[in-house]
């Protein structure tokens, strides 16, 4: 048998040459060496070397899909092919027929041989050799896109290539001059002009001037021959409608149009909803969305009297000033009224692109975030904040995989010789012929067992089975190893319920009696105790919320004794007040639409249509139409998204700063619409796929495809799409929704553990695949909370995301959230946890905006006497008539005892 063995080494052993095209038509010369074939108890292990010299071919989505437990990696310098029980005839790709192929002739000894030793496992590993580290991707996270980026969303592909310039040029003649050669007053007298145009009765007559104003909005780009003039004009005539009280007018027709019952009742009964069924509501919108687009967008330049109309404007923004109630109100209604199925053709991505501009231009973006919470914390007497988080997380870099192969093989060998399993050469058996004597002799069983029924959790490092070999490390040069900083970016953080739960536990150990939440008292405490405690201390941090949970329990127990409560009507608390009674059916809306949009949403026959806005009267009738139709369909999906995300984060974060009840409020009912479900599966995709999405066409972006002339489109170039190395709207999308994931699961357990049961740790793991760092550090984040339900093998074989959390995700001391041994792993009862918050927050919102069902025990009570009698009251006017009457029978034909009135 030995002999046979030996035989099939040094064939094993041959050179062989194997040239094969890939789908990119391009040769590709493959070196394929066995180095090495140990039989080791009947069972055969074989490695195979792959070295590839050209270009690096990455493993398409039919061979993962045709092969079963083919898991692919991008790190760099390396791909690690695994493929288990590998079946050749079911491949049908010709990258991996060729690789199989060469695979299968080095099998052909053992398939002629029918041997007994033939195993139906391998692992074939490639190395590319040459190529560089994939950079990280150059994304800026802000509150919005790039000004022309963000103008050219509002538009649509289709419209925007068959509809020249001049046909926005109406009747409404600027004298014998161009718009651009008048001077001020000639300009503000246009408007004016324009203005009173829109308070005619007749509505087509209404819809030419709203287009002269759209026309006015835009640049009057018609006699413009640049971007930069175009985009001066329009700052120029924004301000100027604005000032003439155009938007108040633009409100009051938007307001018409989602009251008209005809034009809704005709859009239910049809069969199918085009553009042409929304032209005066997206006509109004626009107009309204590139005021608050533009006036939003800071600018050295500007005037003093344009940036005091921007501040007033941003107040009328935001106060009920237009019927009663912020505009962004307003557009909620238009949301829910959609969804409802009463104006199903409301043009739902206009309406959700002007409510998060709105939102964000009244409310603040993240840097106003940050320097509100500076100030609130300055005024609440707590310590500023350890760090800017905004600046942390731009400075960090993407987590990198290992530089090389040999670095994954060293890691796996390592493993290998602690549980003296793995086989090695035949003149390196004696130094490890000793087995492990506190190893469990089950241990191979439980380990396969684990894999079976967890399944859906990838290991990281794809763990060879114990009967595998892993070769001897390949040299490579220093250069190639990860530098890690030095430092952790983050300072740890503890609560005051950590360093209690430290003082009761060290209390219980080793004097057998507890103080409640003294934190003070050491008496009886080892020395080191005393350290801890100092450490903990010096890095305990108290959040805004729990200040405000504590005075809103104040203002529970007393009351009476508790006085008033100081409330400052800013642009956050009147949006709240003015969506409090419906925002249930709000966050509904916006995650239905939100559903429908996502790609990884299949069509249903009861799903709302999203498409109304896009979709043209007449169908393409060409493959040329049909291409932008289908590049158009996608970008308005992915521009949804991007506003929904938007919305929510910014929502979440304003109410959490302004009051946690708030905050508690809409995240709650996000989770009782399915918020955590639905974005999951959002990220159950190709995530890379979806980020590096191409569904524009620079060319025909606003304001290029008016002032320069549009190129011939064909096929070729919408399919090849632009040259950026992401779409910076999907991955936008991406991390705000990350972000709303762990402000709905912060500090929940309960919602933490519908992580775990809906399976997000593979659907997490894949995002990390995204080489940015923010996106990643929400990863992580979300990771961390979950890790210690996992299970041992889940960390066991996924130690690269262990360190990754450990290296870029805040510590909490205390924290041992890589292990199960936590108090609150224990189970626990999830309803009462949600029930006893949702009771809190409806104690919060009965107190301070409930007014009309107060105690009224505790309505103060007047005892002045001279104040009651002043009181003016209201007599029914039965009683004035027979006031006389009253008079005689009640008081004058009565006696009165005044001696015993007086006492």
């Amino acid at each position: 048998m030995h002999s046979s063995i030996k035989n099939v080494h040094e064939a094993l052993s041959l050179t062989h040459y194997v040239y094969f095209n890939h789908i990119s038509s391009k040769c590709c010369h493959w070196k394929l060496s066995v180095e090495y074939c140990v039989i080791q108890k009947h069972e055969t292990t074989i490695q195979i070397n792959l070295n590839l010299f050209g270009c690096f071919l990455a493993v398409c989505d039919v061979c993962r899909h045709l092969l079963k437990e083919v898991s692919p990696s991008t790190y760099p310098y390396t791909g690690i092919l695994c493929i288990r029980k590998m079946m050749l005839p079911e491949v049908t790709c010709r990258f991996c027929v060729s690789v199989c192929f060469v695979t299968q002739k080095i099998f052909s000894y053992f398939f002629l041989m029918k041997s007994s030793y033939l195993t139906n496992q391998c692992i074939v590993i490639f190395c590319a050799q040459g190529l560089s580290e994939s950079p990280d991707l150059e994304f800026e996270y802000s509150d919005t896109d790039k000004w022309a980026a963000e103008l050219s969303g509002m538009c649509i592909i289709l419209s925007l290539h068959r509809c020249p310039g001049s046909a926005f040029i109406l009747e409404y003649d600027f004298s014998d001059k161009n718009w651009t050669e008048l001077d001020a007053a000639q300009h503000r007298a246009h408007a004016m002009r324009l203005l009173d145009g829109l308070e005619v009765i007749a509505r087509e007559r209404r819809l030419k001037v709203a287009r002269a104003i759209l026309y006015m909005a835009q640049g009057a780009f018609a006699e413009c021959s640049s971007e930069v003039e175009v985009q001066y004009w329009m700052r120029y005539n924004i301000f100027l409608l604005l000032d003439v009280g155009t938007f108040s007018a633009l409100v009051e027709l938007l307001s018409m149009e989602i009251d008209n019952s005809a034009a809704c009742s005709s859009a239910v009964r049809k069969p199918a909803i085009s553009l042409a069924d929304s032209t005066d509501l997206r006509v109004l919108l626009n107009i309204m969305y590139l005021m608050v687009e533009t006036i939003q967008q800071d600018e050295p330049a500007d005037k003093p009297e344009w940036k005091i109309i921007k501040e007033t404007f941003r107040a009328e923004l935001g106060s009920p000033l237009f019927n009663n109630e912020p505009i962004s109100v307003t557009l909620f209604g238009m949301v829910t009224k959609f969804c409802s199925g009463h104006a199903p053709h409301f043009p739902m991505k206009k309406v959700l692109l002007l409510l998060w501009k709105s939102i964000l231009f009244t409310l603040g973006g993240f840097e106003q975030l940050q320097s509100i919470k500076v100030h609130k914390r300055e005024e609440l007497g707590l310590p500023p904040l350890p760090e800017n988080s905004i600046r942390v997380i731009r400075s960090m870099r993407a987590a990198s995989p290992p530089a090389s192969a040999s670095d994954l093989i060293e890691q796996q060998q390592k493993r290998a010789r602690r549980e003296h399993k793995a086989l090695i050469k035949q003149d390196n058996l004696d130094a490890f012929n000793e087995k492990d004597p506190y190893k469990a002799d089950d241990s191979r069983e439980d380990e396969d067992d684990n894999d079976d029924n967890d399944n859906t959790i990838e290991p990281e490092t794809f763990p060879i089975e114990r009967d595998e070999v892993m070769p001897p490390p390949i040299p490579h040069p220093p250069s190639e190893r990860v530098s890690f900083p030095k430092g952790l970016p983050w300072a740890p953080k503890v609560r005051e319920k950590d360093i209690e739960n430290f003082l009761e536990s060290s209390r219980s150990k080793f004097i057998g009696y507890t103080l409640g939440s003294d934190t003070d008292t050491v008496v009886g405490l080892p020395r080191p105790i005393h350290e801890s405690i100092r450490t903990l201390k010096q890095h305990k941090y108290i959040s805004i919320a729990e200040i405000q949970v504590t005075k809103e329990e104040e203002f529970q127990k007393t009351p009476l004794s508790g006085g008033e409560e100081e409330l400052e009507m800013c642009a956050t608390e009147l949006l709240y007040q003015g969506i409090l009674p419906s925002l249930p059916q709000y966050m509904i809306a916006l995650l239905k639409i939100l559903l429908a949009a996502a790609p990884t949403s299949k069509a249903k026959t009861d799903s709302i249509n999203i498409l109304a806005d896009v979709l043209p009267e007449e169908m393409p009738t060409t493959v040329l139409q049909s291409m932008k139709l289908g590049v158009d369909v996608n970008r308005h999906k992915e521009i949804i998204v991007k506003a929904i995300s938007a919305i929510l984060l910014l929502l979440l974060k304003h109410f959490k700063l302004n009051h946690v009840y708030q905050f508690e409020y809409m995240a709650q009912h996000l989770v009782f619409a399915n918020c955590i479900p639905l974005i999951l599966k959002f990220f159950n995709q190709n995530i890379m796929s979806y980020i590096t999405a191409k569904n524009s066409i620079s060319v025909l972006d606003f304001p290029h495809c008016v002032v320069h002339e549009l190129p011939e489109l064909t096929a070729e170039s919408l399919e090849a799409g632009d040259n950026n190395q992401f779409c910076w709207r999907n991955l936008f999308s991406c991390i705000n929704l990350l972000r709303i994931l762990n402000k709905l699961t912060k500090w929940k357990h309960s919602r933490t553990m519908m992580l775990v049961v809906f399976k997000s740790a593979p659907i997490l793991k894949r995002a990390l695949k995204v080489k940015q760092a923010m996106m990643q550090l929400y990863v992580l984040k979300l990771l961390k909370v979950q890790t210690k339900y996992l299970g041992r093998q889940w960390r066991k074989s996924n130690m690269k995301t262990m360190s990754a959390i450990y290296q870029k995700v805040r510590h909490r001391l205390n924290d041992d959230w890589a292990y199960g041994n936590d108090l609150d792993a224990r189970p626990w009862d999830f309803q009462a946890e949600e029930c006893a918050l949702r009771a809190n927050i409806e104690r919060f919102n009965s107190r301070r905006y409930d007014k009309s069902h107060s105690n009224p025990d505790f309505l103060p009570v007047d005892n002045c006497l001279q104040s009651v009698l002043g009181q003016r009251v209201d007599l029914p006017e039965d009683f004035q008539m027979n006031y006389d009457l009253w008079l005689e029978r009640e008081v004058f034909s009565k006696p009165i005892s005044w001696e015993e009135l007086l006492q």
